[in-house]
C-alpha cells in the first residue's frame, strides 16, 4: 500500500509491502525491513537498514497513530507526538470515481477478511464511527463512518473475504 505523508512541512512517499512475517518500508526510495507487532492501541515497531554490508542492527520504536481533524494524524513515537498529514493510495482511489466519502459508503481499502461488523441496519452512528474490522496485510483495521446518519445496509458478515472498493456498508 502507498502512502503519502507530510510531516514537518516536508513530503515523502511511504510504499508498505508485506514480505513474510516481516514488511519491507520504502521511504522516498529508501529500503527498510520492518517488524510490527499490536500491544493495545500502539505497534511496536522494529526497523533495520537491510543496505550496505555490516550485520543488520535495528532501531525498536514505539508508534501510536491517532486520527486528527482533516487528514491530519497525530503520530506517536516513543512517547513524542509528531504531527503528520497521510493519505491512502485507497484514498486517493475513493476521490477518483471510487466511493466518496460524502455518499455515505464504506468501502474496503484493500483486499482481506472481515474481523467483525460494529453496526446493524437501522443503527444510528456518528461520523466517524467504527462500522466494520477488516483485515489485510496482517493488520486489523477499524473502517469508520464518513458522516453522521443511519446504517441503512450493511453488505458484508463476519468472516467474508472481500476485494478491494468492495462497499460494505452504506449510510443514510
Amino acid at each position: 500500500m502507498r502512502f503519502d505523508v507530510e510531516s514537518g512541512g516536508q513530503p515523502r512517499a511511504v510504499n508498505v509491502i508485506a514480505d513474510g512475517p516481516a514488511w519491507t518500508v520504502t521511504i522516498d526510495g529508501r529500503v527498510w525491513r520492518a517488524s510490527m507487532v499490536r500491544a493495545a492501541d500502539r505497534w511496536s515497531l522494529l526497523l533495520s537498514d537491510p543496505g550496505g554490508g555490516a550485520p543488520q542492527v535495528g532501531r525498536s520504536y514505539d508508534v501510536m497513530f491517532e486520527p486528527a481533524p482533516d487528514g491530519a494524524w497525530q503520530v506517536h513515537v516513543n512517547g513524542r507526538v509528531v504531527p503528520a498529514r497521510l493519505r491512502t493510495s485507497a484514498q486517493r482511489l475513493r476521490g477518483h470515481g471510487a466511493a466518496a466519502a460524502s455518499d455515505g459508503r464504506v468501502v474496503a481499502p484493500m483486499p482481506g477478511r472481515v474481523v467483525k461488523v460494529l453496526v446493524a441496519p437501522g443503527a444510528a452512528v456518528e461520523a466517524r464511527q467504527g462500522v466494520v474490522v477488516v483485515e489485510a496485510m496482517k493488520m486489523e483495521n477499524e473502517l469508520r463512518a464518513p458522516r453522521a446518519g443511519v446504517v441503512r445496509e450493511v453488505r458484508v458478515a463476519e468472516g467474508a473475504s472481500v476485494e478491494a472498493q468492495t462497499v460494505l456498508v452504506i449510510i443514510d
